[in-house]
């Protein structure tokens, strides 16, 4: 990562926190971008701290202003932009028979539009330097989460995910000739600040985290953000269209 720009969505906390701290880590300069300013500023402060170089922006990625005045100010202090993270998602529905209308927008909107704004701003500079990694973000949702499905409902996070695979796959193909790689990691249970406290409330039950991943742990972020540093290094430079599960086997 030595000498990348890496711009990372939703870096405020939890697994885009850590992506953002391995990249640095790697030696990557980092752009981070979240709405929360608070949470943004913690993430900033510890990459200084560990000696990084970082850029952080407050700005709402579901929306083409903010978007374009981010990549604009990327640009403008770094020169270009060699790595994408769209780490920016989440949302609650509830079951479908009590779904609304207005959630199932939300969640599309913060889990998909967030990551076509961002990576239709990428691909324009991208395509034009015939370099680049984008990685999104998408779930093991997006076949279907027995804990979740059976205990709380959510298809249109389920949805959103999936959608972000098949956005994944086709964007790949379109700039594969520029040399620009589009892959996705999959997460399966992560415990983060936002969602340990659930998992505790159903682990022990019969179609609980724990039991449904035949690994009998629910990850952490970092195993997450070792998946996106891979996706994102040289290593990786024949791997594009792939959506690799991160999920302890499930």
């Amino acid at each position: 990562m030595a000498g990348k720009i890496a711009l990372v969505t939703g870096a405020a906390a939890g697994i885009g926190r850590a992506i953002a701290l391995r990249l640095a880590e790697e030696g990557a300069s980092l752009v981070i971008v979240d709405i929360d300013a608070g949470g943004l500023a913690g993430t900033e402060q510890q990459i200084k701290a560990d000696g990084g170089t970082v850029q952080a922006i407050t700005a709402d990625v579901t929306e083409e202003a903010p978007v374009k005045a981010l990549f604009q100010s990327a640009l403008a202090a770094h020169g270009r932009i060699d790595i994408l993270v769209n780490d920016v998602g989440g949302g609650q529905s509830g079951h479908i028979w009590e779904a609304k209308v207005e959630d199932w927008d939300f969640i599309m909107r913060l889990n998909l539009r967030s990551a076509f704004l961002c990576t239709r701003a990428a691909a324009a500079h991208m395509r034009e330097r015939r370099s680049g990694r984008i990685v999104n973000l998408s779930s093991g949702a997006r076949e279907g989460t027995p804990w979740t499905a059976y205990y709380m409902g959510n298809s249109a996070y389920a949805a959103a995910k999936a959608a972000i695979h098949g956005f994944t796959r086709n964007v790949a193909l379109e700039l594969a000739e520029y040399g620009v790689t589009v892959n996705a990691v999959a997460p399966g249970p992560i415990e983060t600040e936002r969602t340990g406290p659930g998992f505790r409330k159903i682990e022990h039950l019969e179609y609980g985290p724990i039991r449904a991943t035949p690994l009998r742990r629910i990850g952490v972020p970092a195993d997450i953000a070792n998946a996106v540093l891979y996706l994102a290094s040289d290593e990786a430079n024949y791997i594009t269209g792939t959506t690799l599960a991160v999920a302890g086997g499930r």
